[in-house]
């Protein structure tokens, strides 16, 4: 997947943990390599965070 999002597995792995924010531009890459637009990766991840998901 990070191969595919253009990101280096470290850096998504920092990501997914909470450790590292991304920016715009990696959220739409990584939005792009989901097959989902960006606006429904935030909101999905918004829900979560309301809900008390950790990241």
């Amino acid at each position: 997947f990070a191969v595919v999002a253009s990101i280096e597995r470290s850096h998504l792995g920092k990501i997914e943990r909470g450790e590292h924010m991304p920016t715009l531009a990696m959220i739409l890459r990584i939005a792009g390599a989901l097959d989902q637009s960006a606006a429904d990766l935030i909101a999905a991840t918004e829900r979560n965070l309301r809900s008390g998901v950790k990241p």
